[in-house]
């Protein structure tokens, strides 16, 4: 082999070699796919293929709609990235019903049914975009990626459109997602700001829905919003979802809900898409499952409820920059701030202009200049400076110097007989001139009055139809265990002390769920608390297991133990509260050779009597005898308990129940999210015993005896009273009879025992409503009508106008309905006869 052959070729080491461009190729490819692809800019916006459509759109402009394959030819010239990526932002930016009135199937966002093809749909700049994003006169322009053609670098937006629009991309490195914000809402706060006041911003989507945005955060990075389906009750076997999340698809929503159901997180029948004009999804549900329960395990296992996390990325001076909605919508106002400035500044150049050039033709006319013209002059030079020096006289009438183009421009106007009314007319249009420069400055030196007055005009013209669609409300936190449903079966093995789902040969506990903890007690005094799974082992002889409930501290375990060591036999009674999982807690005083006689549980702190029988061997007189639990209180898990007996005991047999020495459990109701709480959260209803019921009246006219079932979920918007149940009770209610336009008013006693049955009492008809409602023995309803010194008030004693009657009885007539009245319940005070509106 030569040597040249063996020549070795050398590497250049530098910026132009290869490892040069190893080193910023993929910085050039990131920072363009960053800016010219992915992250919208925060001067108008939009993303670079956005704005080339609206300049596109902007250029075929006739008034007309045009086919959107066409607007996407016309784009080609400016974006270099395909027909595909350009017809896919124009249908999104289309969807999104503020830029571009659209025409034809442009899909549907709640579905995601794709819109139809570019040669069958079309689409105009709407007016709204028209008004505020063109201005080529404010405008930067820059060459387009070939070099033929002028695109605008930014265009002039007078409108904090990122944040209604919002907005999404994935570049390299990095990403976008800005939620987008209610119309109005928007323009409300660019308001505010301008005045220097304190603003929010909460999103709004199209799909309407619910919201939670407690920890939105300004809609910076690692903040977040929980988004709702709204969720209705049609009847006990029947739900109806009528909304989607914002980014979720009603197919999506579905695939989620048939997957929580196959994995036994939920239990339906069907589910059914009935989505046409407004969104609805009937889900049929398995018999005997609980609809509460059920809208709860819809929002927890399926995309019923969904997170999105903000993160406002924009392009900002060439660079990306991480802000705040607050911080954008400054920003964008303070820019269109400066833009109405510009257009102001241009607008007077104009018209001053114009005034200058109108103050020439007068005085040209007028003063019979033009008659220079006439004159015989050596040279058109000679003309011009004839011209010029017989405006001398006149100059100090203008407001700036008389130019050569002034003079020739004055010229070109046509030499023809001058009557008075062309003077006059011109005065006129110099009057015009004045009083709009005038008005021009005006604005100029009231800028920021201005622009508020541009801002509710926007508001005036377009925010019609664009009222917020997306409720705002905290949302409770759903525990996964209080929601499934019992989805798997439990076995135990006693002998081995062994307890799991698969111990199918053995004994059948009970059904729950896989996400459950299980309590289990066994004869040698262990406790444990354990995960549902396939076999887990606890220790021998296991005396029973159950389902834990944390932090319950009604539950009351009594318990009678023999200690290993010493022989002697305690009895002790205790609550558990909180453990830790799969650690064993020892409930004797240690003794490996300890063994429990008796185990009870009482739901509510009952106190049982037992027989205890000693071993005949023992050198006890007394051989057996009652031990009643109620004489000891309630403990710790970890007390060594009381005494009972130093003598062996042979065995201990249930003899008498007791009662339940724990006070009735308290309960409040939750308005805020229409819940029932045993944790001090609310409206007190009072204390209750277990067989206790809850009596609530709604305004559509409804009352339902339900139980204290804690997963029952009211809609606390129409919850008029919410009360501890007393079937001797007499319910006085005031209703709208619509029909008659007239408040009708009604006495009756609850009839009915179905429990979670809802009855209607009032009478039947379009706009009837329950005005108010009270249980009060002797209830006197004060009224005022009228307004200003035409006030009018009474205070009627219901008991002297209505009898007490049946529940479906309509009523006797109250008053007149008037929008004025305005009614309250208060308190009697002596015996008056009723007073009664005339």
């Amino acid at each position: 082999m030569s040597a040249a052959k063996n020549k070795a070729i050398p590497v250049q080491d530098n910026d132009s070699g290869l490892h040069g461009q190893y080193k910023t190729w993929f910085l050039d490819y990131a920072s363009y796919v960053i800016l010219e692809r992915a992250v919208p800019a925060m001067e108008d916006g939009l993303k670079p293929v956005q704005r080339r459509i609206l300049h596109a759109m902007k250029e075929m402009d006739d008034g007309r709609y045009n086919k959107v394959a066409n607007i996407i030819g016309q784009a080609m010239q400016y974006h270099p990235h395909g027909d595909a990526s350009i017809g896919d932002a124009l249908v999104n930016m289309g969807q999104k019903d503020l830029l571009i009135d659209t025409q034809g199937n442009w899909g549907d966002v709640r579905t995601g049914d794709d819109a139809a093809a570019a040669r069958y749909i079309e689409a105009r700049l709407s007016k709204f975009a028209l008004e505020v994003a063109f201005n080529a006169k404010t405008t930067e322009w820059q060459l387009s990626y070939d070099g033929r053609k002028n695109e605008p670098v930014t265009l002039p937006m007078k409108f904090p459109l990122l944040l209604v629009q919002g907005a999404d991309g994935i570049a390299v490195g990095l990403s976008t997602k800005i939620l987008p914000h209610n119309f109005g809402e928007v323009i409300e706060a660019a308001i505010r700001h301008l005045r220097g006041k304190r603003f929010e911003l909460f999103p709004d989507f199209l799909t309407g829905g619910m919201i939670d945005t407690a920890d939105y955060n300004q809609g910076k990075r690692g903040g977040k919003v929980k988004v709702r389906a709204h969720i209705e009750e049609v009847d006990k076997k029947t739900l109806a979802i009528r909304s989607v999340p914002y980014g979720v698809t009603t197919t999506q929503l579905m695939e989620s809900i048939v997957k929580a159901n196959d994995q036994g997180k939920i239990r339906i029948k069907k589910v059914t898409d009935n989505t046409a004009a407004e969104v609805e999804i009937q889900v049929d549900l398995a018999a005997g499952i609980s609809p509460d329960i059920t809208i709860d395990a819809l929002y927890k296992f399926t995309d019923c409820e969904v997170s999105i996390s903000p993160n406002a990325c924009v392009i900002s001076n060439g660079k990306p920059q991480f802000l705040s909605v607050q911080e954008l919508l400054k920003l964008s106002v303070d820019k269109t701030r400066n833009l109405l400035e510009q257009e102001l500044m241009i607008r007077l150049n104009e018209l001053q202009e114009k005034w200058h050039y109108t103050s020439l033709e007068k005085i040209f006319f007028e003063e019979k200049i033009y008659k220079e013209l006439e004159k015989k002059h050596e040279t058109w030079e000679k003309v011009l400076e004839g011209i010029d020096k017989a405006f001398v006289p006149f100059k100090k009438q203008l407001k700036r110097a008389i130019t050569r183009e002034d003079i020739i421009r004055l010229t070109e106007k046509p030499v023809r007989r001058i009557y008075k009314l062309d003077i006059d007319e011109l005065n006129e249009q110099i009057k015009g001139l004045e009083a709009d420069i005038k008005q021009v400055k005006h604005d100029l030196a009231n800028l920021v009055d201005y622009a508020v007055a541009y801002f509710e005009n926007l508001q005036k013209k377009y925010g019609k139809g664009r009222e917020r669609k997306t409720e705002i409300r905290q949302f409770e936190v759903i525990e996964a265990k209080n929601v499934a449903i019992a989805n798997t079966k439990l076995f135990v093995n006693r002998e081995e002390g062994f307890i799991g789902t698969g111990l199918k040969k053995d004994e059948f506990l009970f059904e729950c769920s896989d996400l459950d903890d299980i309590i289990v007690f066994a004869k040698r005094g262990i406790m444990k608390v354990v995960k549902v799974s396939e076999k887990t082992f606890i220790g021998k002889d296991i005396l029973y297991a159950a389902v834990f409930q944390k932090n319950d501290e009604r539950t009351t375990y009594n318990m009678i133990y023999a200690d290993g060591k010493g022989g002697k036999s305690y009895a002790k009674r205790f609550n558990v509260t909180g453990v830790t999982r799969d650690k064993e807690y020892d409930l004797t005083k240690g003794d490996e050779k300890s063994k429990v006689h008796y185990l009870s549980v009482n739901p509510n702190g009952e106190a049982e009597t037992v027989k205890i029988v000693l071993s005949p061997a023992s050198s006890a007189r007394i051989k057996e005898f009652d031990f009643a639990f109620d004489e000891l209180a309630i403990k710790g898990r970890g007390s060594m308990g009381n005494q009972v007996t130093r003598y062996p005991v042979k065995s201990v047999r249930f003899k008498e129940a007791g009662k339940a020495t724990l006070s009735g459990r308290k309960l409040w109701f939750d308005e805020k999210f229409g819940r029932l709480s045993a944790e001090e959260k609310g409206l007190l209803l009072g204390s209750f015993e277990p067989e206790d019921k809850i009596l609530v009246i709604d305004h559509d006219g409804n009352y339902e005896i339900t139980d204290q079932e804690m997963t029952q979920k009211f809609d606390a918007d129409k919850v008029l009273l919410i009360e501890k149940f007393d079937p001797a009770k007499i319910i006085s209610a005031v209703y709208l009879d619509n029909e008659k336009k007239q408040y009708t008013v009604k006495r009756f006693m609850i009839e009915t025992t179905t429990l979670r049955n809802k009855f209607f009492f009032i009478k039947e008809g379009q706009g009837n409503y329950l005005e108010t409602v009270t249980t009060d023995p002797e209830p006197v309803l004060a009224m005022q009508s009228g307004r200003g010194s035409q006030v009018r008030r009474a205070k009627i004693r219901i008991v002297k106008v209505a009898d007490v009657m049946g529940w479906k009885a309509v009523g006797n007539k109250l008053v007149d309905y008037s929008k004025s009245i305005e009614m309250e319940w208060v308190k009697p005070k002596g015996s008056s006869q009723p007073e009664l509106f005339e």
